[in-house]
């Protein structure tokens, strides 16, 4: 049985009051509007959520806040990103109960594991839980790779479902696809690979750069689904140049001034990041206005 999960799903961010306490209120707001705006589903305290920015009652609060909000009418799925395998049990098991409807899970962070204590820590978070799962693959962020060693001694598991497949290099897309076929479901989970994988077969795309630009986000991926290639690689391209920074150090900090500049939420983030200053700051803003002056809305209107 597949999750059904498909199309674009933001990494929604947590938005911060000035003391950088949680700001509950617009972070339902944010998950709020996305979902008005078309979105497929919510992924919650991902990484552009700040996960491991978070005390353990306050990613409690955040989730019962999102499900209460999104009420059923997408999928909402919670980053399970902890420092040992004993946090992320007890916290996959709490999300059960305050109705998550499913778990991105990640490898155990600051210990890079050998492959069987990878495929270890997965096992027993996913028996700890009957949510579906959905592997989240980023050998450059947290320099553990789940290769398809991995993935093979997890077929047996029945609730890990899917593979957020955030490798650069596209030709994963196909080996994953033709190692396992539909046993998992793969789903782009770098922005600026996002086309590439879709049209390589994967069921949707797991996106920072939604957050600040998501009408444009369900038009990419509802040109894709019914195979207008030529109005896909037209959004993508238009997008492409804030696509690439969610391969950047900073991604978060990039998005969240987006998100702040096109008036969808706040900038603020928790050390040890810092909101972009200087030439960073100037270069992310002109870009930002930049796609705003020529969405493709307006240039398809005006043609």
């Amino acid at each position: 049985m597949t999750t059904g999960w498909r199309g674009v799903i933001p990494a929604v961010t947590t938005q911060f009051n000035e003391d950088l306490s949680i700001d509950f209120e617009n972070t339902r707001r944010v998950q709020d509007a996305l979902v008005n705006d078309g979105v497929h589903g919510l992924i919650v305290m991902g990484t552009c959520g700040e996960n491991n920015s978070l005390d353990p009652d306050e990613k409690r609060a955040i989730l019962k806040g999102a499900v209460e909000v999104v009420a059923g009418r997408v999928p909402v799925i919670t980053g399970v990103s902890e420092f040992d395998t004993r946090r992320a049990v007890a916290y996959a098991r709490d999300a059960e109960k305050a109705g998550a409807d499913g778990l991105m899970l990640l490898p155990a962070m600051v210990y890079v594991p050998k492959p069987e204590e990878l495929v270890a820590h997965f096992k027993t978070v996913a028996e700890a839980t009957s949510l579906p799962i959905m592997l989240y693959n980023n050998p450059p962020a947290y320099r553990v790779n789940i290769g398809a060693d991995v993935l093979r001694a997890l077929e047996g598991v029945a609730n890990i479902k899917a593979v957020k497949e955030s490798a650069p290099d596209t030709r994963r897309f196909t080996d994953l696809i033709n190692e396992f076929g539909d046993r998992f479901d793969i789903f782009a989970g770098l922005d600026d690979v996002a086309l590439e994988g879709m049209m390589l077969g994967a069921k949707g795309w797991v996106s920072g750069l939604t957050s600040a630009f998501p009408q444009e986000s369900v038009a990419l991926v509802a040109a894709i689904d019914r195979g207008d290639w030529e109005e896909a690689r037209r959004i993508y391209r238009w997008f492409m140049p804030l696509l690439h920074l969610d391969a950047e150090h900073d991604l978060v900090q990039t998005i969240k001034l987006a998100e702040q500049i096109m008036g969808r939420g706040s900038e603020r983030v928790r050390m040890p990041r810092m909101i972009l200053q200087g030439a960073r700051r100037a270069e992310i803003t002109a870009m930002v206005q930049k796609a705003a002056a020529t969405r493709p809305s307006k240039t398809a209107k005006a043609a």
